[in-house]
């Protein structure tokens, strides 16, 4: 059955790192679109405000990650968390990716801070566990890129997803909201070159930690795969 998933797209890859890696919206097209065929994307650009005219328009909804942080003033963020609030009330699919992750938790009654643990880079080992579905526990590799972190879940949200650097590196509402702190559409290569762009910010121990944890096995493929079964439960619950 072919769903259509809304990816909400609050960031741009660096220019000088997009001829070669494409944009945040390619690197889910590619890993998604790969993890299940049947997907089609519509994409809104919500820094520029753009946003689906009904929320039925979509089967489901994905926030990319940003450079930007949750709290921060800023008006095109304000809305999207606005629209947050929508899709949860209408118990809406919603999968949140870093930024998304954290701006979910946010306006839904969490907190999200900067870290006092500074940058998490490269490779974490996570480990994925929800009663709700047995099917997905696992431990698996995930690249990061983030300084801020979830401090707090929402009162109507649980945890499925933790490693030594994040504790809180996913959660779950109820049965449409899932969201993860890593981010399964890098490549090596991508965060390989992001780190390169960020040595300097992220001092000469940390980069290369970040570097070396490249070495280790990614496995973007199978969080993907858990991604879209997620997605497919919408097509359905909608059947039923």
């Amino acid at each position: 059955m072919v769903r259509l998933l809304g990816i909400l797209k609050a960031d741009s890859v660096n220019p000088d790192l997009q001829v070669q890696h494409g944009d945040y919206t390619d690197m889910f097209v590619s890993v998604l679109g790969k993890a299940d065929p049947n997907l089609r994307f519509q994409i809104y650009d919500v820094t520029q405000f753009e946003y689906p005219d009904d929320l039925d328009d979509c089967d489901g909804y994905l926030i990319t990650g940003s450079r930007h942080s949750v709290y921060e003033p800023i008006e095109w963020i304000t809305r999207l968390g606005e629209f947050v609030v929508e899709l949860n009330a209408a118990k809406k699919k919603l999968v949140g990716i870093c930024f998304g992750h954290q701006l979910v938790a946010h306006v839904l009654g969490g907190e999200t801070a900067k870290s006092t643990k500074g940058w998490g880079v490269g490779r974490h080992e996570t480990i994925l566990s929800d009663p709700s579905r047995p099917q997905w526990s696992s431990e698996f590799g995930l690249l990061s890129s983030h300084q801020d972190q979830v401090q707090s879940l929402p009162d109507q949200a649980r945890i499925i997803a933790q490693s030594d650097f994040c504790p809180i590196a996913g959660m779950a509402i109820g049965e449409h909201i899932m969201t993860l702190q890593g981010h399964p559409e890098f490549t090596k290569a991508y965060a390989r070159d992001l780190l390169g762009v960020r040595r300097e910010l992220l001092g000469e121990t940390l980069y290369q930690q970040g570097v070396d944890s490249l070495d280790e096995e990614v496995h973007q493929d199978r969080v993907a795969l858990i991604i879209t079964d997620f997605l497919a439960e919408a097509a359905a619950d909608t059947a039923a």
